[in-house]
Parts: C-alpha cells; structure tokens; sequence
C-alpha cells in the first residue's frame, strides 16, 4: 500500500472530525494532483518549525499538523518541568487566530499555563515575553513573508530565542512518536490568560533605551512606513513617537493586517517591489526615509534617496552594515563585545570587525543561530548583527531578528546625517570606501512538490561533483561543504573541520574574495544561491563606475551557475 493511501485512510478515520473526512474525499476526486501532494507524506518539522500551506491531509498546514506539534511539545515539557507556562502570538495570516486558541487549548488541556494575547502581535514581542513572563517555550503562528496560502508553526525556547539543537531535535523525535489520536483537543480555561498591556510597555521602552543612541532633532526627519497589512502597526509607529519622531506618513491602504495581502505586490520587503506604493508617497512628501516590515515585523526593507535623488531599496546586507559601522561609532568597544553574520551574508561583517578590532561570530543561515549566540557567550557583551535577507537584532533584549527596534536604529542614523547634510546612501558609500566595496545578490529558483525536492538535491550533488575551477577569471580557491563539515584547500588539497552544525549547503571562494553559496531553504522549495564580489573604492566619484563593474560580475556569476 502506499504512502498516500495510508494517509488516506488514517484521515478518514474517527480520529477526524466529519469535515476533515469530507474535505479529503471532495479533494480526491476533483484534484488529483493537489490530493496525491497532501498526503504523499508529512508536513515536515524543521530545526525552527513548521510552515506549508494550509489546507486537509498530513502535508499541510491545519488544525491536526499543528495540534500534533502542540501535544508532542506539551509531552516534552511535562518530562522536563514540573510546571510549565507558554506564551502564544500569531501574525496577520488567515486562519492563524483559530489555530493559536486550538494550540492555547492542546497547552491548557495538558496541564500546562498558555499566555495568549487578544490579537495579532509582532514576532518580536513574543521573543520578548517569553522571558519576560518567564515561560518555558513560546510559538508564533506566522508563515513571515510566504505567499497568503501558507501559515506556519514557529517555536521559542526558554531564552526567547528559537529552538536550536539539542532540543529541536528531541522535538521532531517527539512529534513522529506521537500518534492524531493522542492530541488533547479538551481546553482547561483556567490555564489561558491574556497577556497584560504591561509586557509591550516594557518591549517599547527597552526598544527605545537600546536604539536611541543618536544625537539630532529627530522631528526633521520626514519618514514614510508601511505595515505591508502585517504587524508592525502595532508598535512601530509608538516606538518612533515616543523616540520623538513625529513626521510619520502611513501607507494607509497598506495598514491594516489582511492575509489575503490586498494591496501589496509582495510581503516581503526583500523584493523591491513590496515597497512601490510607500516610495510613491515618499516622493509626493519628499521623505527622507521608508521602512516596510514583513507580516510578523522581523525583517524590514529601507528606502532612500541615491545620489541622482532617486529612491533606492537598500539590501539586507547594505543595512546591516551600515547599522553596524553606526553602533560601532557609537559604542565603547572593548575585548568584552562582539558582533554577529551568517556565513551566506556579506563578508563586508567580518572586514569591519576587523577593521574595528572587534570580535565577530559567524553562524550559519537563519536567525536562531544568532540568537543562540547570546546564550553562547553570556561574559561577552552582543552589540548587533544580522543577516542578508533583511533580518537585524539590536542589542540582546530580543533573541530573534526585530524590525521594530531596528527600524528605530535606521532612524536614527538617517537623523543624524541628515543633520549633518548627508543621508544613508551616501554613509553607504562612506562605509565601501573604508571598509572595501563588497556586493551581494541573491537568486531563488522555486522548486514545487515531489519533482522539485529531487531536482534541488540533484543541483547540489552536481554541484559537489564538479566544482567550478573558477569564480568569473579568478580561480576558485576554498570549498566548503556544510553536509560533510569538510573545508577544502583547493591548491594544496589541505581540509579543515567547518566547526559549525552539519547542513545542506556548499559554499565557494575565490582566491579574490568572490563567493557563490547554494543551499535549499529551511522553509519554503526553492534553492537560494548567494552571490558576492568585491573590489576598492578610493572615492566617492568612482562608485558609480564600480557599482556597474560589481553588476556586471554578479549577473555573469548568475548565468555561470543557473544556465
């Protein structure tokens, strides 16, 4: 028998409800295809969680895949503690609010104390109460910036940040031991409380007391912000208030949470589309500064004015070290700090810890390693860091990327320059000069279901088979392989252990520097390839020239690997 008729057959039985049963049969017969898709396997969960789209069967996101999740977390905290309490958030997503009070309910129905909160929040406030409210775990309900058919389960620890080994593991052990039948659906509602308003009073003042390290009238500062129909209008715009900016232009069409995302081209502020109808009325206001947020609000996207007076989105690694060399500049840096990047980010991190003589503490993709970070190195003092695909964390309050108070912080470098006749885009060009031009992009190819799980570890398997020999005209100089933990010395044949958790992923440079990095992702079917060069910039009159000289070599990296 196969997969899917087991499948089938398991979720036609008493252990679902009647609706469950009619939705597989209707699914069956008038689509075959999105049928088979459903229930060829399990929804996985990853090392940070689950996300995939909603809808009936095991591969899908519903109230029995995330039910399930729940029961085998309760199982794993009643062994650990003897009392134990949950904080529980969700974003703008369809569905999320029912399946939140479902999951408060699995908690509360196994002895264990849920905190939920009366709406939608930001992701990052739910990192905050964890420890705030000293729970033992937290879960959002969010699918980020995944298109409006998805919706996901994401899991915190004690520490606020998100799960990391040993314990996502023993998770995902839990989660395939535990049987639908097993799922306590009986809420205990002595056990849900609503979180009180106390708890974003304290999120906003700390945000505040950790960003607000600028010096300038901040009123003068014409911002434009949109929420993207996510979160972040919760709190962003009352961070920035209380800050004193009080030039805020809403995107009005765009504030109001939908997860159908009604108005937007896009909710990710990575693609430069997503933020057109805030640049349109940055222009009609001649605003200085437009921030998007993703749906829960821990990534963000910026706008600002190039040197032809054209509004520019700038990259999740050109913010990131701009904040950064700003936090550098106003900090008092000693042996006793360090920053944080991924492996896939800019190296433009490690150059400017260098050049700062600073530590700097590399992870591998995704945020949780970051946050795990903090936890790591409790004598050392975390200043910032971040990721490429718009994630930043400012001081250590948070233990997950934070659009809000990173928002704050882009704020207040624009402030300051701006008093000082400058902007971002030209402390932009400031910080290449100083630190050397390195520039990134990044190339997703969607690869959807069964065929397209194939053909990402094919790409990958050829890819080990047959390295490149070069990187553009340079000669490809390391070859790291994340799956084996094996760095190679191309020329001397020399290896080295990658010291960091084994993954999917093969990462190549060039004796100049250039860098392509291909892995699968975490959470959605696609393959991501990493693309980075670099060169000198003497001045601010040969950016220009240089900027197109780094394209040109991006896109030829571009054709050399995806052709």
């Amino acid at each position: 028998m196969s997969k899917i008729s087991e499948n089938e057959i398991v979720w036609t039985s008493y252990i679902f409800d009647k609706e469950t049963h009619e939705k597989v049969k209707y699914l069956k017969k008038n689509d075959r295809e999105k049928f088979e898709d459903s229930f060829y396997k399990d929804l996985e969960f990853g090392t940070g969680g689950m996300r995939g789209i909603m809808g009936v069967g095991p591969n899908r996101v519903n109230k029995y895949t995330f039910g399930r999740n729940t029961q085998a977390i309760s199982k794993i905290l009643n062994n650990l503690f003897e009392k134990s309490s949950v904080v529980i958030g969700h974003d703008c997503r369809n569905n999320s609010r029912e399946l939140s009070m479902i999951v408060a309910d699995i908690f509360s129905a196994n002895n264990i104390k849920a905190y939920i909160f009366d709406s939608l929040r930001p992701t990052p406030l739910i990192s905050y109460a964890v420890r705030k409210l000293n729970c033992k775990c937290g879960i959002v309900l969010t699918a980020s910036h995944n298109p409006p058919e998805y919706n996901g389960y994401k899991v915190y620890w004690s520490d606020g940040g998100q799960i990391v080994p040993p314990i996502d593991k023993s998770i995902i052990t839990e989660i395939s031991d535990t049987d639908y039948s097993e799922i306590n659906f009986n809420s205990n509602p002595r056990l849900i409380e609503l979180v009180d308003n106390k708890i974003e009073d304290s999120f906003v003042n700390d945000s505040i007391n950790t960003a607000k390290i600028g010096d300038s009238n901040r009123e003068k500062l014409k911002i434009v912000f949109t929420s993207l129909h996510g979160t972040s209008h919760i709190l962003i715009p009352v961070i920035l208030n209380k800050a004193g900016y009080s030039n805020i232009f809403c995107v009005d069409s765009q504030m109001n949470p939908d997860g159908n995302f009604s108005n937007v081209n896009s909710s990710n502020p990575e693609d430069p589309t997503s933020l057109n109808e805030a640049i349109e009325l940055a222009k009609a206001q001649d605003a200085d500064l437009v921030i998007g947020t993703d749906p829960d609000a821990d990534r963000f996207g910026i706008a600002v004015k190039n040197l032809s007076g054209n509004y520019e989105l700038i990259n999740g690694n050109q913010s990131m070290c701009v904040m950064t060399d700003y936090i550098l500049r106003k900090s008092k840096i000693d042996k006793n700090s360090f920053i944080a990047s991924t492996v896939v980010s800019s190296p433009m991190m490690s150059k400017i810890a260098l050049t700062n003589n600073i530590k700097i503490e590399l992870s591998l993709t995704g945020f949780k390693w970051i946050g795990k970070m903090i936890n790591d190195f409790k004598d050392l003092k975390f200043l910032g860091g971040g990721e490429e695909s718009f994630g930043y964390l400012v001081g250590d309050f948070v233990r997950d990327k934070d659009a809000l108070t990173s928002s704050l912080l882009v704020s207040e470098i624009c402030s300051e320059l701006k008093a000082n006749g400058s902007n971002f885009y030209e402390r932009m060009i400031d910080c290449y000069i100083k630190y050397g031009f390195f520039k990134e992009k990044l190339f997703t190819i969607k690869k959807e279901g069964k065929k397209g799980a194939q053909e990402i570890k094919n790409i990958l398997s050829n890819l080990k088979s047959n390295p490149p020999e070069k990187l553009l005209d340079d000669k490809t100089l390391f070859i790291e392989d994340y799956e084996s933990s094996i760095k190679t010395n191309v020329e001397t044949g020399e290896e080295s252990i990658i010291n960091l958790p084994k993954t999917k992923m093969i990462i190549f440079e060039s004796q100049k520097g250039f860098k392509v990095a291909v892995r699968p992702s975490g959470t959605e079917p696609k393959i991501k390839y990493y693309f980075s060069v670099n060169c000198s910039l003497n001045n601010k009159s040969e950016f220009l020239q240089k900027n197109k000289l780094l394209n040109e070599k991006l896109s030829q990296l571009l054709i050399d690997f995806t052709n």
